[in-house]
């Protein structure tokens, strides 16, 4: 039977699939928006009524039960659902082929609303951005899209549902590109900002025009305020870059060091937030530890806030935030890196005002540099950065700013951190993502030498006792790996086969490497990776050690590239 996609008329096809592709990933969006949004209300909405015991006892058993209830979720049903969903998206959409499972979007939908409508400090973007890509991933493959054509599904969907999530379809554009795709030039730029469009319109036809928070428009700035902009610009984005740095090293600590069950994590890390966020309640009245955060900051941004209540709201919400993401939470970190850099510039703002002058339009300046900065050092997307604050304030008067932020955004997070938080995670699970871009024509890709498109930081297997083993596939996700004893190669090992034999207490079976120097044409090693037992070429410069690698996958997925 032919495949519904394949009835559309191929000369519409690519804009017709794109725009279902990109309703649902909005739809998604919007109604994971929906349910978090509704369930944060009902209940802490209803928390802040109570006296002050009802209030911590309401709400230690409102983070304690939906921490047991998430933990429970992702350890039993789904591991790879935990965190923001950015980083396993970039690793589906570029090891993968775009290919998402229902099982993980399911997961990640159910556990982020209750993680984050319980109160963990977490935001809703990342996980909004996920079930949308997702979403569109397996949509594709029900309408009978083939495997190597799902990049483009599942980057509509991703494009839709960030547009959707923050109401900001520019923004999405650029984050897409910018974040997901790695190229501002992609062939795929016309479907994304479609998608975006699309998204755009599923939220405003859902819940209006109104952007994630408020923000007052910004009447004359004085020019004492360019003074300040880069203080608030560099202490937010050391203030994204302590964040990533501290969050990574918990998470890292956690996964291979913490004797608790899996289950158990999300709870440690929930209650140590709710402690944070009940001191704060009780000295500023406010709940903005607590989820999202966005009620605070919108009163923050159009009412004004004292530096000091900034300052603890900042303080506090960094401490939460790394606890709840380090110790495996259920949600991403738009949300919280906002929130942080615009307290961060109202606290600054107001310290200094009565030193250089600053006006209340002049603070809600700093708060949106902040805003910027702090998630611009994180994500390390500047174009994003800036047309996110700037499509939800409409004020191009905010743009030299915004820019000058940007800019000090990016030196800081080079110049303290390797990569960015959704790349560093990514290598923390033992992905070294391959990102492999190859000509707009097939004979020109067969003809390329394997050395420009290998692998040139294989994991190496050169210990095969029991310890060296089982620390291996604890820290890489590999399905086979090649090993390599005396600086000479003897073969390779499979996933399954270290397991087997770890499991009977024998040493692995190791097969027959299939070899190539690195000078050979992509054509004519073709053949070796077919032939090959494991799926896997090693390249060699002398013939003997190991520089690199080249899988059938890694054919595969370029190819596709080309053939998209």
């Amino acid at each position: 039977m032919m495949p519904l996609i394949d009835r559309i008329p191929e000369k519409i096809r690519t804009p017709v699939v794109t725009s279902i592709y990109a309703v649902a990933g909005g739809l998604a969006a919007v109604a994971f928006m929906i349910f978090m949004n509704r369930l944060f209300s009902s209940l802490w909405g209803r928390m802040v009524q109570l006296s002050p015991g009802g209030f911590i006892i309401g709400s230690f058993v409102v983070v304690a039960g939906s921490s047991i209830i998430v933990g429970l979720l992702l350890s039993s049903f789904s591991p790879e659902a935990a965190g923001s969903g950015i980083p396993q998206l970039k690793a589906a959409y570029w090891k993968d082929l775009g290919l998402l499972h229902l099982r993980p979007v399911l997961i990640k939908f159910i556990a982020g609303v209750i993680s984050i409508g319980g109160g963990a400090s977490l935001g809703r973007e990342g996980p909004s951005v996920y079930v949308a890509g997702g979403t569109a991933s397996c949509l594709a493959r029900y309408l009978g899209t083939p495997k190597q054509r799902l990049r483009h599904a599942t980057a509509v969907g991703s494009a839709a549902g960030l547009a959707a999530a923050f109401n900001t379809p520019l923004a999405s554009i650029t984050f897409v590109l910018e974040e997901l795709i790695g190229d501002l030039n992609s062939r795929l730029l016309g479907s994304v900002v479609l998608a975006s469009v699309a998204g755009a319109f599923v939220v405003h036809a859902i819940l209006g025009s109104q952007p994630a928070f408020l923000m007052p428009a910004v009447g004359v700035k004085s020019w004492h305020v360019y003074i300040a902009v880069p203080i608030v610009a560099f202490m937010a984005s050391i203030a994204g870059v302590f964040f990533q740095n501290a969050s990574l090293s918990l998470r890292y600590r956690v996964k291979h060091k913490s004797r608790f069950p899996g289950w158990f994590q999300p709870v440690t890390g929930g209650l140590l937030a709710w402690g944070l966020g009940v001191a704060v309640f009780f000295a500023t009245g406010r709940i903005g530890v607590f989820g999202l955060g966005y009620g605070d900051l919108s009163d923050a941004l159009t009412e004004g806030i004292g530096w000091r209540v900034a300052a603890l709201l900042a303080l506090a919400k960094l401490g939460a935030t790394i606890v709840c993401y380090g110790r495996g939470g259920c949600g991403g970190i738009f949300s919280p890196t906002l929130f942080i850099g615009a307290m961060t510039g109202f606290a600054l703002g107001g310290l200094s005002s009565d030193w250089i002058g600053l006006s209340c339009d002049d603070q809600f300046v700093l708060a949106a540099v902040g805003m910027s900065a702090c998630f611009g050092a994180v994500v390390r997307a500047p174009f994003t950065s800036i047309l996110m604050i700037f499509e939800m304030t409409h004020q191009f008067d905010l743009v030299p700013a915004l820019m000058l932020g940007a800019l000090i955004s990016q030196g800081v997070a080079h110049a303290f951190c390797r990569h960015n938080f959704y790349d560093e995670i990514l290598l923390q699970d033992g992905h070294e993502l391959t990102k492999i871009k190859p000509p707009r024509d097939l004979t020109a890709w067969r003809n390329m030498p394997v050395s420009a498109v290998t692998n040139s930081k294989p994991v190496i297997i050169r210990d095969i006792t029991e310890p060296a083993l089982r620390q291996m596939l604890s820290e890489h996700p590999y399905r086979c790996f090649p090993v390599e004893i005396d600086s000479l190669s003897t073969g390779v090992i499979t996933r399954k086969e270290i397991e087997h034999a770890l499991a009977r207490g024998v040493q692995p079976k190791i097969e027959r490497a299939v070899i190539c120097k690195s000078d050979q044409t992509l054509h004519e090693i073709e053949n070796l990776i077919i032939e090959s037992p494991s799926g896997m070429v090693l390249v060699s410069g002398d013939g003997k050690s190991v520089t690199g690698l080249f899988t059938l996958h890694d054919l595969v997925r370029a190819q596709a590239a080309i053939l998209e």
